[in-house]
């Protein structure tokens, strides 16, 4: 996405030389370019920080896949060369309508782990240096993703947001029936009979013409009715209060510790004891031993201090950059390898061969585990951008094993690297007994996902929490069970 900020700075560019040129015809779209000017100079000052606010790159996404387009076709009415060719260079690159969706649906994931008001992104109360700002189009551009997805929860959301815009006065595209229509049939949706016959009749008041207003409030009048002689009830005027965060319940989704989740997202966590760890007197830790701290005890999990540098850190992302793709997951019925909402980043995987650095990196994770690398995976390296998670998972796998892990053995244990510090959210968390760790540049979590039985220790379900504010890179490294049988081995019980 970085990428896409100097290419929506080049195309401002090539906006004002086809303005040049034709500029006492063309005022209206002077005024345009100029206003991108001024976003795209602020952007380009420093793009990772820019894009680290998720409404930020969300407008970057709409206005590339939809605004520029609109634009484009302005331009085809007076046909100049030179901007026409240079969106059909950079069109290929531009983000289309299944990533403005995404990107969408992720500030509605931040809303709800956060639990923010649709305000909060609008008005840009979010924290960061970066505020960005939400339009009554944006909002109802919100609204209209979670209707067509029939999410009606945070249809009205969004959609009460762009109302409350457009009667404070803000200028915007969209008609106000246009929002009306949508709400109330969303708040109809969400069980509200009385706020849905409210919202209706000002839209009858506001266009008395409108295909489906009539008609919708006859029927939601007569259902309202139907209902209170059913239960014995007079009608209740509804309330007052705007539409809000808390007015309507989420509904439940496929995850059973969702609340636990989202509420150690929050901010919940503990940290206990710190030590210094030489890796059982290692020869390369002797002099330069291993700060250590507790996060958790049982299951043990700890962070090490200063395990990366800033040098090795810029090289790992130097190296993943080009090669980062949507991560995956597999298929618990086909076996697949596959993408996934519950997990949403760009992962790439380094090996020892590709620069000293990967070799080094290896070696100090081998140093301070004590346990052997050469049966490990590839260090992989993930960025979470806007939106960024990984709902609670295993990173062993539980049988019946894939034919690489008969080999190998099971993911004995994770070794995860923080190689940037996150604003806000990001956190790892393990909703099973509480525990947060927030990530901090330079240090690296360890923690074992067996029992020294081989079985899968289930406690150690976690999560990668949704980053709010910034952009989160780690690096790991899942150790495996072969070559561990005498640096790890088996005890007396099957929970040792």
């Amino acid at each position: 996405m970085t990428d896409l900020v100097y290419t929506e700075k080049e195309l401002v560019q090539s906006l004002k030389d086809y303005i040049k040129a034709e500029e006492s015809k063309l005022a209206a779209i002077k005024s345009w370019a100029n206003k991108l000017d001024d976003l795209t100079r602020v952007s380009t000052s420093d793009p990772e920080g820019y894009l680290a606010h998720p409404v930020n790159a969300y407008k970057l996404m709409k206005r590339l896949n939809t605004e520029w387009s609109e634009l484009e076709s302005l331009v085809l009415q007076n046909p100049s060369d030179g901007f026409i060719s240079n969106m059909s260079v950079h069109r290929q690159y531009f983000p289309d309508q299944d990533d403005e969706t995404g990107a969408a649906k992720a500030l509605m994931r931040l809303q709800d782990t956060y639990q923010l008001d649709s305000e909060a992104f609008s008005r840009g109360k979010l924290p960061g240096s970066y505020q960005g700002l939400l339009t009554v189009d944006d909002c109802f551009d919100m609204g209209k993703t979670a209707y067509n997805d029939a999410d009606y929860y945070h249809a009205v959301l969004w959609l009460q947001q762009s109302l409350k815009q457009l009667d404070a006065g803000e200028e915007a595209m969209v008609l106000k029936a246009d929002i009306l229509d949508y709400l109330s049939f969303s708040v109809y949706q969400m069980g509200d009979l009385p706020r849905a016959i409210e919202l209706t009749r000002r839209l009858v008041a506001v266009d008395p013409n409108h295909d489906r207003a009539g008609g919708n409030l006859r029927y939601f009048e007569r259902l309202l009715t139907k209902q209170l002689h059913e239960m014995n009830q007079t009608y209740q005027p509804p309330s007052e209060e705007p539409i809000q965060l808390g007015t309507y319940v989420r509904p439940k989704d496929h995850l059973p510790e969702r609340e636990i989740y989202e509420a150690l997202c929050r901010g919940e966590g503990l940290r206990l004891y710190c030590r210094y760890q030489d890796g059982n007197r290692n020869p390369r830790l002797l002099l330069k031993p291993m700060m250590e701290e507790d996060e958790w005890d049982s299951p043990r999990i700890v962070r090490y201090l200063n395990v990366l540098s800033e040098e090795e850190i810029g090289k790992i992302k130097e190296l993943a950059k080009p090669r980062l793709s949507r991560a995956t997951v597999r298929d618990p019925k086909t076996g697949v390898l596959t993408t996934a909402n519950y997990r949403v980043s760009k992962s790439a995987w380094l090996e020892a061969d590709d620069d000293p650095v990967i070799d080094r990196v290896n070696q100090r994770i081998e140093d301070i585990t004590g346990l052997a690398v050469d049966t490990a995976e590839l260090l992989q390296v993930a960025n979470y951008g806007v939106g960024g998670q990984y709902e609670p998972h295993f990173d062993f796998s539980r049988r019946p094993f894939d034919s690489n892990l008969k080999v190998s053995g099971n993911r004995l244990a994770t070794f995860l690297n923080y190689m940037s510090d996150v604003e806000a959210g990001g956190a790892t968390v393990f909703p099973d007994f509480g525990a947060a760790i927030w990530p901090r540049k330079g240090t690296a979590v360890f923690w074992y996902n067996l029992y020294r039985s081989g079985e899968g220790d289930y406690r150690t379900r976690h999560a990668a929490c949704p980053v709010l504010v910034g952009s989160k890179w780690v690096s790991n490294k899942w150790i495996h069970e072969r070559g561990q049988e005498f640096r790890r081995p088996c005890g007396l019980t099957e929970v040792d």
